[in-house]
């Protein structure tokens, strides 16, 4: 705190996460929720307020914004504004409103940690390293108010900083913090491809890849877990969404169908609100891009410039959060219409399974226009997400680990062992081990391989069957292993594709 005249000037010191924060002179910390911060800075003055952020998450924003507040205790007053429906739907600042008026509790939070739960409707937790005591006083020495939209928070900020300056409510605190540092195993930095029937399946084995092989890097939000160009492909996701049970998703199915409207349906401009990409693909290039595809589809139902575009030129400079998802392409392929999706920079965890939910509904929206209208035997085919850089933040690593112990396993469990390149017949004839690569549901016969040595078979397979997947490939080393021990031992007649082999 600095004496200047006759005035006190302030200076709000972030330690947790300050490249999200605006910080100011005063003495007023405003949350603006969903609401873009910058929209709320533009109408005051630096000294009017300490710090502006956003809080998007209860389960793990509240923490380091009460981190920040016990660091700085010059800040006396809290504006709360609850103003979009993306702050209904993900009620962080509900909680935070009713820690203040409802205060917490001892319990664990999702992965298991010892932690302090926030007395709400809504999850929220706050590390257990601040001591109880501690947070009681920031409670009592706050005020606080919850507004509804942009004028009442600018409004009450500056009612706030004509007052008289308080002295601040404590000294200022630091408290440990737990530091997780994920094990990294080395794998490929560029291309990577997986697959799963449903949104949630593919999610569980997205969060396995990133958080096995993926690199960790600094970022302007903080450390992130990042590969780079991850195609993940989604082929019989429901029509109503399959949300597991209990649901480990970062989304309730009762929050859909407003995202799903934020995807397909134009928005008028808001004040606070960036964007939505239903309004980026309706109207913001003075174009329904949309009703476009459907148009050209009916047309010429087999081609390639099915092209949707939500990237501005324009957004390199005027904007600090241009869109993630920069382009669509529609395809029909053997009467199947597939939508694959670019996103130049995607939130993994928190993010991809409400995108992937939002892409499948618009890639459903636009082929229940085209059978309208046409007599097209069509059907769903894939959802394919492109995303340039898959990354998880920091402060979801823990919870990631988590969905990964319990479910990753199950699945690796469940596999059919289905491989599209086909199937292989591993037989022993005359001395020489024999192999057929049949197609895939046909059986038919595409290849045979022939000789005595494992390793030149499985060579000549690896050359002409790139796409075979990593299990499948690892099976048939070990089946030609075993049929090349029984030609060595000369008992032929012992080997048997699958079964058990007894010298």
């Amino acid at each position: 705190m600095l004496l200047m005249g006759e005035n006190f000037m302030f200076s709000y010191t972030p330690h947790y996460k300050p490249n999200q924060l605006l910080c100011g002179h005063g003495q007023t910390a405003l949350i603006t929720g969903w609401t873009v911060r910058q929209s709320l800075a533009k109408k005051l003055l630096t000294d009017d307020y300490a710090v502006i952020g956003n809080l998007y998450s209860a389960t793990r924003g509240i923490s380091p914004l009460i981190r920040n507040l016990l660091a700085n205790p010059q800040v006396r007053y809290l504006v709360i504004l609850n103003a979009t429906r993306e702050d209904k739907n993900s009620g962080s600042c509900q909680c935070l409103l009713d820690f203040f008026e409802q205060g917490f509790t001892l319990g664990k939070s999702d992965t298991g940690r010892d932690c302090w739960v926030i007395n709400s409707t809504v999850t929220g937790y706050i590390d257990q390293e601040i001591p109880a005591d501690v947070l009681e006083d920031l409670r009592r020495s706050l005020h606080y108010k919850s507004v509804k939209n942009i004028h009442e928070a600018v409004s009450l900020v500056k009612d706030w900083a004509n007052n008289e300056p308080l002295e601040p409510w404590a000294e200022p605190r630091l408290f440990h913090q737990v530091e997780l540092v994920p094990t990294v195993l080395p794998g490929p930095r560029y291309g990577h491809r997986i697959e799963g029937e449903t949104i949630a399946q593919t999610w569980v084995k997205i969060l396995h890849r990133i958080k096995t092989t993926g690199t960790i890097r600094p970022t302007q939000y903080g450390q992130w877990q990042e590969l780079i160009d991850l195609v993940a492909i989604v082929t019989q996701e429901p029509t109503n969404f399959y949300f597991p049970e209990p649901n480990y998703l970062p989304i309730q199915r009762e929050f859909m169908d407003d995202y799903i409207a934020q995807m397909l349906d134009d928005a008028p401009n808001q004040e606070g609100v960036k964007y939505t990409y239903g309004q980026r693909l309706r109207s913001w290039f003075k174009k329904d891009q949309i009703q476009q595809a459907i148009d050209k589809l009916i047309l010429e139902k087999d081609s390639s410039r099915v092209v949707m575009s939500l990237w501005d030129v324009n957004d390199y400079e005027n904007t600090d959060s241009p869109p993630c998802l920069n382009h669509l392409w529609l395809r029909i392929v053997e009467n199947e219409l597939s939508l694959t999706a670019t996103f130049r920079s995607n939130d993994m965890f928190s993010a991809w399974p409400a995108n992937a939910m939002g892409l499948r509904s618009l890639q459903q929206h636009i082929l229940d226009e085209i059978l309208e209208k046409t007599d097209y035997p069509l059907k769903l085919g894939p959802l394919i997400t492109v995303s340039q850089s898959a990354h998880i933040y920091s402060d979801c690593w823990e919870h990631a680990e988590r969905v990964i112990q319990s479910e990753y396993k199950k699945l690796c469990n469940q596999q059919d062992y289905y491989d599209p390149t086909g199937s292989f017949l591993i037989s022993i004839k005359d001395g020489t081990i024999l192999v057929e690569h049949l197609t895939p549901g046909s059986g038919e016969v595409v290849n045979c391989y022939s000789g005595k040595s494992a390793r030149k078979l499985y060579l000549q397979i690896a050359a002409t069957s790139p796409s075979l997947e990593v299990e499948h490939a690892m099976y048939l080393g070990t089946e030609l292993q075993k049929a090349e021990i029984a030609l060595l031992l000369s008992k032929e007649d012992s080997y048997i594709q699958d079964q058990i082999f007894k010298p």
